[in-house]
């Protein structure tokens, strides 16, 4: 006898970020997977169980749903953004970019993000994934010691230089409109007297 598998068909792919161990049917959680019909008890525990180990991080998951409600659960490592910050102690990263120092890492937290990133990123290499993270970690405000971090510490001098100015100019500004408002109103007035007087002539 012949026994033939019929494969299953991907219904849908849904991508998540949960922290690692904590998973619950609750929302975000419910709403976005309930819709699909997935069993979110099932869910969670497969995931809790696969990453418990990960505790604390945030860990980014695929989901491949099949047309019989079964799935497929596809771990991807923690977002570069978040292991920089964990590495760096901060809880968030500059508003200003890299125009604003919030932190700095070494050279060999650097390495290790990279090589926890490795299968994420376009890297032929070690040093070429290093390159990468240490862009994202710059476009964050983090710093790596001895690499970039006396470029970074006078470009954010550079740049609270060029703010000071901005907002001198700025000031400026402002205080020439006003002044120009303030003429304006003066000039009204004197155009409003001088038709009093004619007519009090009259």
């Amino acid at each position: 006898m012949e026994v033939f598998f019929v494969a299953k068909e991907v219904v849908k792919k849904i991508k998540l970020q949960i922290p690692a161990g904590k998973a619950t049917p609750a929302p975000p959680v419910g709403t976005v997977l309930g819709p699909s019909g997935i069993n979110l008890s099932d869910f969670c525990t497969k995931f809790n169980d696969a990453t418990r180990d990960k505790m604390g991080d945030i860990i980014p998951v695929e989901i491949s749903l099949y047309d019989d409600r079964s799935f497929d659960l596809v771990f991807k490592s923690a977002p570069a953004a978040f292991l920089i910050k964990k590495a760096a102690g901060i809880q968030k990263a500059s508003a200003k970019g890299a125009n604003q120092l919030v932190a700095t890492i070494t050279k060999e937290q650097l390495k290790q993000i990279a090589e926890t990133k490795m299968a994420d990123l376009n890297a032929y290499d070690i040093d070429a994934a290093m390159n990468i993270i240490e862009g994202t970690a710059r476009n964050m405000g983090v710093a790596v010691k001895g690499v970039n971090d006396a470029e970074m510490a006078e470009q954010m001098k550079e740049a609270a230089v060029e703010e000071a100015a901005a907002a001198k100019r700025e000031a400026e500004l402002e205080k020439m409109e006003a002044e120009i408002e303030e003429q304006k109103e003066v000039e009204v007035i004197n155009e409003k007297s001088d038709t009093e007087a004619e007519e009090s002539a009259e």
